[in-house]
Parts: C-alpha cells; sequence; structure tokens
C-alpha cells in the first residue's frame, strides 16, 4: 500500500498544472537546503572549539547539553511557522477500500522524513566524531546521537499537536509563543532550571542506555495522539460545518462615498471579515503596527537611520503587503463568475487599490505616537507611507497578474503558505528590498533628508501617473484572465 501511495504522491507532482512553477520553487528551495546544510557541517567540526571558548571550564558534550533547552524552544518555533504537516489528496482514496490507518501512517512517515527533522544530524554527527576523537567513549557518543534523533522527531510529532491545537483561534501563533515564552521566562528567572534539568537527563541516558525507554516511550504516545487527531478527521464530510453561528450584517452605506468601486469595496470587506484567513490577516495589522517598538527603544537602532525607512514601509504597509500579495486568489473560489459578469476590470482592480491605500494612510496615523523617539523616525514612516502609496500599490497589484494559485479562506493566515507561489516569494525584494536600498544609498552619499526626498519623489510620481499605471495593470490583467480562472480551477 505505502508503494501506491508513493506513486500517486509521483503521478501528483509532475501532472500538475503549476508543475512548472513548483518545480521551479522546488530548485530554488534545493539551494537553501545545500547552504543549510554547508553551514550546519561547519558549524559541527567547529563545535567543540567554539563550545571550549564560550565555556572554558565545561566538557563540551555537558556544554552542549547544556543547550539542549534552548535548541528545543527554538526548534518548535521554527517548526511551527514554517513546517506543516505533509498531506495527500485523501479525499478519492475515502471512496476506495484503503483502510484509513494506512493513509495517516503514510502521512505521518512522511513527516518523519522531513528536511528539517535531518538538518541537526549535520551538526551533532561531525560533533559526535570529533568526541570520538577526542577519546570519548563510541558506544557513548551513537547513545547520545540516538537521544538527539528522539528529541527531533518528539519536536516533529509535539509540532502536529500544538498546531492541531491552536488552530481553532482567530491568532494561532500566540499559543506557541506564550508556551515558548513561558518556559524560557521560568527557565531565565531560575523559578524552575529546566535546562539543567534536560542536560542532567540527557547525560544520565547516555551512562545508562537502558533509560532510552523514556523518550522512546514519549514518541510512541505523540505519535498515537497525532495518528487520533488525523483519524477522526479522516472523513469526507469533515469539511462541513457543524456550528450555527448568528451572523451580524451590514450594508457598509459609508462606502457608496467611493462611487462606482463601492459594490467591489464591500466584496472585499466584507470576504475579510467573514473568512478566517482574511481575518486573521487583520489581527496581523496590530503586529505590524507595534513592529517598531521592537527597535526603536534600542539605542543600537537610534544611530542607524537607514533602518527607519524598512519599518517604515513594513509599518504602515503591513496590511497591503498581507492583503495584496494574494490579489486576485482572494476571489479564486468564484474567479470564473466574477469574471463571467458585465463588469469593469479597472473598477475590480480600483477597489483593490484604493483598500489598500487607505490602510497606509490609516495605519501611519495611528503610528504618529512614534515621533516620540525622534522626528527622524516620523519623517521616515511619513516619506515610507507615500512611497507605499505611490509605489508599492501599484507594484503589488502588477505582481498579482502572474498568481496562479488557489486559495482556501478558511484556513489561517499566520505563517500559512498554501496558495504561495514564486511571485509571493518574489515580490519582496521591490517591496521591502528596494525603497530600503534607495534609501541607504542617497543617505550614506548625501544625508538622510535628501534619502527622504527621493523617496517622496517617487511615491509622488507615482501618485501623479496612477492612471496611467492602472491602465497599464488592468491590461496586463486581461491578458491574463483565461490563464488565471483555469488556473484557478484546479486544486494546485
Amino acid at each position: 500500500m505505502i508503494k501506491h501511495f508513493i506513486n500517486l504522491e509521483w503521478k501528483a507532482f509532475f501532472r500538475s498544472a503549476s508543475f512548472g512553477k513548483s518545480l521551479a520553487i522546488k530548485i530554488l528551495m534545493g539551494f537553501f537546503m545545500l547552504y543549510f546544510m554547508a553551514m550546519f557541517l561547519f558549524t559541527g567540526f567547529l563545535m567543540d572549539k567554539i563550545l571550549k571558548e564560550i565555556y572554558p571550564d565545561l566538557d563540551p558534550l555537558v556544554a552542549f547539553n547544556g543547550l539542549l533547552f534552548f535548541w528545543i524552544i527554538g526548534d518548535l518555533l521554527i517548526r511551527f511557522f514554517f513546517q506543516k504537516l505533509p498531506v495527500m489528496s485523501v479525499k478519492p482514496l475515502l471512496t476506495l477500500p484503503v483502510k484509513r490507518k494506512s493513509v495517516v501512517n503514510f502521512v505521518l512517515g512522511k513527516s518523519a522524513l522531513s528536511f528539517i527533522n535531518f538538518l541537526p544530524l549535520f551538526a551533532t554527527v561531525p560533533f559526535g566524531l570529533k568526541l570520538i576523537a577526542n577519546d570519548y567513549s563510541t558506544s557513548t557518543v551513537l547513545i547520545w546521537l540516538a537521544v538527539i534523533v528522539l528529541i527531533t522527531l518528539i519536536n516533529n510529532f509535539l509540532n502536529f499537536i500544538i498546531e492541531s491545537l491552536s488552530s481553532k483561534t482567530e491568532l494561532s501563533f500566540l499559543p506557541i509563543i506564550v508556551f515558548a515564552g513561558a518556559l524560557f521566562a521560568l527557565n531565565h528567572f531560575n523559578i524552575i532550571n529546566i535546562a539543567g534539568a534536560l542536560s542532567n537527563g540527557v547525560t544520565y541516558i547516555t551512562e545508562n542506555p537502558v533509560l532510552l525507554i523514556v523518550p522512546v516511550l514519549l514518541l510512541i504516545v505523540l505519535y498515537a495522539y497525532n495518528f487520533k487527531i488525523l483519524k477522526q478527521k479522516l472523513f469526507l464530510d469533515s469539511g462541513l460545518k457543524t456550528k450555527i453561528k448568528e451572523v451580524n450584517t451590514s450594508n457598509m452605506e459609508w462606502t457608496k462615498t467611493f462611487g462606482d468601486i463601492a459594490p467591489f469595496m464591500q466584496l472585499d470587506l466584507k470576504l475579510i471579515w467573514r473568512n478566517k484567513r482574511t481575518k486573521s490577516s487583520v489581527w496581523m495589522v496590530l503586529i505590524g503596527l507595534l513592529y517598531g517598538l521592537f527597535f526603536y527603544p534600542q539605542p543600537t537602532y537610534q544611530n542607524l537611520p537607514w533602518f527607519f525607512m524598512f519599518i517604515g514601509v513594513f509599518s504602515t504597509g503591513i496590511f497591503l503587503i498581507n492583503f495584496g500579495q494574494f490579489i486576485p486568489a482572494w476571489d479564486s473560489g468564484y474567479y470564473k463568475l466574477l469574471m463571467s459578469q458585465n463588469i469593469k476590470y479597472e473598477q475590480y482592480l480600483k477597489s483593490k487599490f484604493t483598500l489598500m491605500a487607505v490602510s497606509v494612510i490609516i495605519l501611519f496615523v495611528l503610528g504618529i505616537p512614534y515621533v516620540f523617539f525622534g522626528w527622524k523616525i516620523l519623517l521616515a514612516h511619513f516619506v515610507a507611507a507615500i512611497y507605499n502609496v505611490g509605489v508599492n500599490t501599484h507594484v503589488i497589484l502588477y505582481g498579482g497578474s502572474f498568481n496562479r494559485k488557489k486559495i482556501d479562506l478558511n484556513q489561517k493566515a499566520a505563517f500559512n503558505y498554501q496558495g504561495t507561489g514564486a511571485v509571493q516569494w518574489l515580490i519582496g525584494i521591490p517591496l521591502l528590498l528596494l525603497p530600503m536600498g534607495i534609501f541607504a544609498l542617497f543617505y550614506f552619499l548625501i544625508g538622510f533628508e535628501m534619502a527622504c526626498l527621493v523617496l517622496a519623489l517617487l511615491g509622488v510620481i507615482g501618485i501623479v501617473f496612477h492612471q496611467k499605471l492602472m491602465k497599464a495593470i488592468t491590461l496586463k490583467y486581461t491578458k491574463s484572465k483565461y490563464k488565471m480562472i483555469n488556473a484557478f480551477d484546479q486544486d494546485n
């Protein structure tokens, strides 16, 4: 049966309508994997020297075990934000005589073979070889490596449980942050010495191999719990809603002030508020608004005015980035119906532009209190807002004409990569890196005020030529119209 599943996965990969784009992304990800493998290998071979320099009075293995707690916390956070449970197109299988437990076991087994689970070995195996070369017992090092592998797999299955439980909340990333933050705080303020207890436990297991049964049993329990969760969801009607809620509606009369684009704005606002993924994106605006508080209070960043522009563009454009990068994929579920109506494409795109531009203005106004940290910060945010309205809105609308991936609106938004393609990764260059690069160039060559003036002028030029830019963007969407309809009809 496993052989059949692998064969289906292989065919699904090569027969997908987005094979070309998926292959390009996979090649790019392959380069990133090689880079991280090389970095971990390099670190592994130098690990004993690094630990000896930081902890000169400690044995390298004891020093490494003392850092395991921080590695586990960091690993969990990275997994939650970037690792998703590998899925199959299982619904067609549910009508066939295939045992559900076979499907679930295959999915969970596939998750154990994730690259992120092998990555720690590129550091720990060279480190283990160096320990053996330094007269450590081979059996001790092998048992220690087995413990590291078991901890990695425990994190793998624990992550899926945390993600499953937290996905029911709007801000689904808060539980993991609170959980990790609480553990770190308990250890940091010496309320509970978790790092020391974990280090002693790992050391004790390496000295008493029979105790390997403890992490093995924990791994079995987590696997069984994941098996139970997935098996309960493996039904044809598992996606149907069982809970009925009272719906509050609004006629949104105020949108009529925007003229002929009012109907489209109403549709967008209703879509944002009524769907899980878009609604979560609104809450992420708060993170963007408060983003500067991570940097501005620190004296180090007060001496880096060129960095103000990056924060300004991100803070005033967080909604523009989150919402805009998936235009028109937000409407992919009914895009064919929308395009069959007697509507002007320019009005459809203009409503998106207006929504993004208004959000930039609102976020700038709400961010005015940042002037408390200095007038240069307020000026940078003002210039960033002009640049976002004049340039980035047009850039992100143009980038949307290349979107070919359907979006499931019922999934969470935070760190969700469903529907993400090459466009979403590449669009970050002109959105964030380009204005920061231009600003830094003129800042170092001339000064802060001139750098602000240059970016502000670029934004003003974009505003002045807005009508011409929108016509060019509309033409691009019109040419891509049927390609997008065809792509959105398929499950990518």
